[in-house]
């Protein structure tokens, strides 16, 4: 890579974790598909689990007490299910699909979110512990794009907005869920498809951009109203689904 693809990934890297700690989501939404400029699909994916995985660990202590341990140990296990068979996937599936699939997916949750809202019927109306077999079925999904895709959070973060839970909960419940899905994710891809020494490196480039932008992001998402939160999600989502089914199409055309 020659220093204009390392500013961009620096640069994508800082503004992507500036809104993940705003929102506890969004690093992968926005940061997998720009990496996909400049690096290759298995890098820029396994960047994107190392680079989460750091960052999850430093955001998660001061948001400890807004954590509803029931449902993150079900969103726990679901993603443990999943992990095997995203892992199955990645080794076989097609990047044009894997783009594809990533773009579609998460267009769909923008648009479902926006249609909620506009309708008016986003309000919080369940508590969590009436859903397990929802939870469970998220934690599946979810892990099943962390290790395909690299984004645990769409999955988590729809079910999350459709129960209605405040914004401090979902950050807090995000980054520990985060932290379990991503350190999972990298340890299997160790140990099944394996890690170069490059990529590891580069993550520990792009590392401290990321620290950058998540101190710079952390005061702002604590003054975040439950609207202003909505609005932000609904954006980011729609905006990284259009541009990556947009490539997976310029894939297909060239």
């Amino acid at each position: 890579m020659d220093l204009l693809d390392w500013a961009g990934l620096a640069a994508t890297t800082a503004g992507a974790a500036l809104l993940y700690s705003l929102t506890g989501f969004g690093f992968a939404v926005l940061a997998a598909p720009l990496f996909l400029l400049f690096v290759d699909t298995q890098r820029a994916i396994q960047l994107v689990i190392i680079i989460s995985t750091a960052l999850s660990l430093v955001a998660l202590p001061g948001l400890w007490r807004a954590i509803t341990p029931g449902l993150l140990s079900r969103l726990g296990l679901g993603s443990l299910a999943g992990l095997p068979l995203g892992l199955v996937a990645f080794r076989f599936a097609d990047p044009v699909l894997i783009r594809a699939l990533v773009g579609a997916t998460i267009l769909s949750f923008a648009v479902l979110l926006g249609w909620r809202r506009r309708r008016g019927t986003g309000e919080f109306t369940r508590p969590f512990g009436t859903k397990p077999g929802i939870e469970i079925a998220t934690g599946t999904v979810s892990g099943i794009a962390t290790a395909l895709v690299g984004m645990a959070g769409p999955p988590v973060l729809i079910y999350l907005l459709l129960a209605g839970a405040p914004p401090r909960t979902v950050r807090a419940t995000l980054f520990s869920f985060f932290a379990f899905a991503y350190a999972a994710s990298l340890a299997s891809h160790v140990v099944t498809v394996g890690i170069p020494a490059r990529t590891w490196l580069s993550a520990g480039i792009l590392t401290p951009f990321a620290f950058l932008g998540g101190l710079a992001g952390q005061p702002l998402g604590d003054r975040l109203g439950a609207d202003a939160f909505a609005i932000l999600a609904i954006l980011l989502l729609g905006a990284a689904g259009l541009y990556t089914l947009a490539a997976a199409a310029g894939l297909v055309v060239h």
